[in-house]
Protein backbone atom coordinates (compact mmCIF):
# COMPACT_ATOMS: atom_id res chain seq x y z
CA UNK A 1 0.00 0.00 0.00
CA UNK A 2 1.21 3.75 -1.10
CA UNK A 3 1.00 6.78 1.66
CA UNK A 4 1.75 9.39 0.42
CA UNK A 5 -1.36 11.25 -0.04
CA UNK A 6 -2.40 14.00 2.64
CA UNK A 7 -5.41 12.48 3.98
CA UNK A 8 -6.31 14.77 6.33
CA UNK A 9 -5.97 17.56 4.44
CA UNK A 10 -9.31 17.63 2.86
CA UNK A 11 -11.09 17.78 6.26
CA UNK A 12 -8.45 20.29 7.49
CA UNK A 13 -7.65 22.84 5.23
CA UNK A 14 -10.84 22.83 3.03
CA UNK A 15 -12.36 25.84 1.27
CA UNK A 16 -16.31 26.65 -0.14
CA UNK A 17 -15.71 24.22 -3.59
CA UNK A 18 -13.90 21.67 -1.29
CA UNK A 19 -16.09 21.54 1.43
CA UNK A 20 -19.36 21.43 -1.36
CA UNK A 21 -17.86 18.33 -2.60
CA UNK A 22 -17.19 16.53 0.50
CA UNK A 23 -20.92 17.05 1.93
CA UNK A 24 -21.59 16.18 -1.34
CA UNK A 25 -20.11 12.72 -1.33
CA UNK A 26 -21.39 12.08 2.59
CA UNK A 27 -24.95 12.80 1.42
CA UNK A 28 -25.03 10.59 -1.29
CA UNK A 29 -23.37 8.15 0.47
CA UNK A 30 -26.19 8.02 3.29
CA UNK A 31 -28.86 7.72 0.40
CA UNK A 32 -27.48 4.76 -0.24
CA UNK A 33 -27.54 3.11 2.94
CA UNK A 34 -30.37 4.93 5.24
CA UNK A 35 -32.61 2.26 4.20
CA UNK A 36 -30.21 -1.11 4.86
CA UNK A 37 -31.13 -3.25 7.55
CA UNK A 38 -28.07 -3.61 9.07
CA UNK A 39 -26.75 -3.32 13.34
CA UNK A 40 -23.34 -4.12 12.80
CA UNK A 41 -20.62 -2.06 10.64
CA UNK A 42 -16.95 -2.47 9.67
CA UNK A 43 -15.12 0.61 8.38
CA UNK A 44 -11.98 -0.38 6.87
CA UNK A 45 -9.05 2.34 6.02
CA UNK A 46 -10.83 4.89 7.89
CA UNK A 47 -7.69 6.85 7.95
CA UNK A 48 -7.86 10.09 10.52
CA UNK A 49 -11.32 8.87 11.28
CA UNK A 50 -13.03 11.53 9.90
CA UNK A 51 -14.93 9.78 7.98
CA UNK A 52 -15.78 7.32 11.04
CA UNK A 53 -16.93 9.92 12.60
CA UNK A 54 -19.70 10.63 9.52
CA UNK A 55 -20.35 7.66 9.99
CA UNK A 56 -21.37 7.62 13.31
CA UNK A 57 -23.56 10.20 12.54
CA UNK A 58 -25.56 8.14 10.28
CA UNK A 59 -25.77 4.79 12.69
CA UNK A 60 -26.47 6.39 15.86
CA UNK A 61 -27.91 3.26 17.53
CA UNK A 62 -25.52 0.67 15.61
CA UNK A 63 -22.62 -0.79 16.44
CA UNK A 64 -19.58 0.36 14.39
CA UNK A 65 -16.00 -0.53 14.37
CA UNK A 66 -13.19 0.71 12.08
CA UNK A 67 -9.59 -0.29 11.09
CA UNK A 68 -6.70 0.90 8.92
CA UNK A 69 -3.08 -0.37 8.52
CA UNK A 70 -1.22 2.58 10.03
CA UNK A 71 -0.94 3.02 13.46
CA UNK A 72 -0.34 7.23 13.49
CA UNK A 73 -3.65 6.78 11.55
CA UNK A 74 -5.28 4.55 14.31
CA UNK A 75 -4.14 6.76 16.75
CA UNK A 76 -5.55 9.92 14.90
CA UNK A 77 -8.72 7.82 14.28
CA UNK A 78 -9.07 6.41 18.08
CA UNK A 79 -8.71 10.08 19.52
CA UNK A 80 -11.44 11.49 17.12
CA UNK A 81 -14.03 8.89 17.59
CA UNK A 82 -13.02 7.73 21.77
CA UNK A 83 -16.83 5.45 21.65
CA UNK A 84 -15.51 2.95 18.61
CA UNK A 85 -13.36 -0.01 18.78
CA UNK A 86 -10.62 0.64 15.94
CA UNK A 87 -7.71 -2.02 14.95
CA UNK A 88 -4.78 -1.68 13.48
CA UNK A 89 -4.96 -4.45 10.47
CA UNK A 90 -4.09 -4.74 7.05
CA UNK A 91 -7.18 -5.20 4.73
CA UNK A 92 -5.45 -8.14 2.97
CA UNK A 93 -6.22 -9.90 6.14
CA UNK A 94 -8.67 -8.59 8.71
CA UNK A 95 -8.61 -10.49 11.93
CA UNK A 96 -12.68 -10.98 11.76
CA UNK A 97 -14.71 -13.99 11.63
CA UNK A 98 -16.36 -14.63 8.53
CA UNK A 99 -19.82 -12.91 7.61
CA UNK A 100 -19.05 -11.20 10.91
CA UNK A 101 -20.73 -7.70 9.78
CA UNK A 102 -23.97 -6.73 8.13
CA UNK A 103 -21.88 -4.22 6.48
CA UNK A 104 -18.50 -3.24 5.51
CA UNK A 105 -17.56 0.17 4.52
CA UNK A 106 -14.44 1.48 2.46
CA UNK A 107 -14.48 4.54 1.03
CA UNK A 108 -11.12 5.96 -0.81
CA UNK A 109 -8.97 2.91 -0.38
CA UNK A 110 -8.75 0.76 -3.32
CA UNK A 111 -7.15 3.38 -5.42
CA UNK A 112 -3.82 3.01 -3.38
CA UNK A 113 -3.62 -0.79 -3.13
CA UNK A 114 -1.25 -2.70 -5.16
CA UNK A 115 -3.58 -5.55 -5.13
CA UNK A 116 -7.61 -4.29 -4.90
CA UNK A 117 -9.39 -7.89 -5.83
CA UNK A 118 -7.32 -9.70 -2.99
CA UNK A 119 -8.48 -6.66 -0.76
CA UNK A 120 -12.42 -7.25 -2.48
CA UNK A 121 -12.15 -10.98 -1.57
CA UNK A 122 -11.07 -9.91 1.62
CA UNK A 123 -14.18 -7.41 2.78
CA UNK A 124 -16.11 -10.38 0.84
CA UNK A 125 -15.41 -13.04 3.58
CA UNK A 126 -16.05 -10.57 6.00
CA UNK A 127 -19.23 -9.10 5.56
CA UNK A 128 -22.26 -11.12 5.71
CA UNK A 129 -24.78 -8.78 3.73
CA UNK A 130 -23.79 -5.37 2.40
CA UNK A 131 -20.39 -3.73 1.29
CA UNK A 132 -20.30 0.27 0.92
CA UNK A 133 -17.63 1.19 -1.33
CA UNK A 134 -15.84 4.56 -3.33
CA UNK A 135 -12.83 5.29 -5.45
CA UNK A 136 -12.25 8.43 -7.46
CA UNK A 137 -14.08 8.61 -10.77
CA UNK A 138 -11.58 8.38 -13.56
CA UNK A 139 -10.57 10.74 -15.83
CA UNK A 140 -12.56 13.35 -14.00
CA UNK A 141 -10.92 12.76 -10.73
CA UNK A 142 -7.36 13.75 -12.70
CA UNK A 143 -8.83 16.29 -14.75
CA UNK A 144 -10.40 18.31 -12.30
CA UNK A 145 -6.42 17.97 -10.38
CA UNK A 146 -5.65 19.72 -13.52
CA UNK A 147 -7.81 22.40 -13.88
CA UNK A 148 -6.76 23.46 -10.25
CA UNK A 149 -3.37 23.02 -11.09
CA UNK A 150 -2.64 19.84 -9.41
CA UNK A 151 0.05 17.25 -9.89
CA UNK A 152 0.62 18.57 -13.61
CA UNK A 153 3.51 16.51 -14.01
CA UNK A 154 2.16 13.84 -12.86
CA UNK A 155 -1.29 14.31 -15.64
CA UNK A 156 -3.09 14.99 -12.49
CA UNK A 157 -2.72 11.87 -10.78
CA UNK A 158 -2.75 12.21 -7.03
CA UNK A 159 0.55 10.52 -5.67
CA UNK A 160 -0.61 7.29 -3.78
CA UNK A 161 -3.26 6.80 -6.42
CA UNK A 162 -2.02 3.40 -8.42
CA UNK A 163 -5.30 2.10 -9.74
CA UNK A 164 -7.73 4.32 -11.84
CA UNK A 165 -11.54 3.43 -13.25
CA UNK A 166 -13.76 5.07 -14.73
CA UNK A 167 -17.47 4.24 -13.05
CA UNK A 168 -18.40 0.93 -16.06
CA UNK A 169 -14.64 -0.26 -15.29
CA UNK A 170 -15.31 -0.13 -11.30
CA UNK A 171 -19.08 -1.80 -11.57
CA UNK A 172 -17.50 -4.25 -13.57
CA UNK A 173 -14.40 -5.21 -11.35
CA UNK A 174 -17.17 -5.05 -8.20
CA UNK A 175 -19.24 -7.42 -10.01
CA UNK A 176 -17.07 -10.24 -9.72
CA UNK A 177 -17.26 -10.14 -6.67
CA UNK A 178 -20.30 -9.44 -5.86
CA UNK A 179 -24.27 -7.86 -6.88
CA UNK A 180 -24.25 -4.22 -7.46
CA UNK A 181 -27.24 -3.16 -5.59
CA UNK A 182 -26.73 0.85 -6.67
CA UNK A 183 -24.45 3.66 -6.67
CA UNK A 184 -24.51 7.18 -6.82
CA UNK A 185 -21.98 9.80 -8.91
CA UNK A 186 -21.06 12.09 -6.34
CA UNK A 187 -18.26 14.42 -8.22
CA UNK A 188 -15.55 13.56 -8.81
CA UNK A 189 -16.07 10.12 -6.89
CA UNK A 190 -18.12 7.16 -7.40
CA UNK A 191 -20.10 4.83 -4.40
CA UNK A 192 -21.32 1.72 -4.95
CA UNK A 193 -23.50 -0.39 -2.70
CA UNK A 194 -22.87 -4.04 -3.48
CA UNK A 195 -24.34 -7.87 -1.67
CA UNK A 196 -22.75 -10.62 -0.88
CA UNK A 197 -23.20 -13.37 -3.91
Amino acid sequence: MVNKENFEKKYTETNFITNFFITNFYDKLEKLIINLDVNKILEVGCGHGFSTERLNNFFIKKYLEASDYDEKLVMDARARNPQNIIYKESIYSLQRESSSFDLVICLEVLEHLDDPEMALKELGRVTNKFCLLSVPNEPLWRIMNIMRVKYISNLGNTPGHINHWSRKKFLKLLSKYFKVINYKNSTPWIIVLVEKI
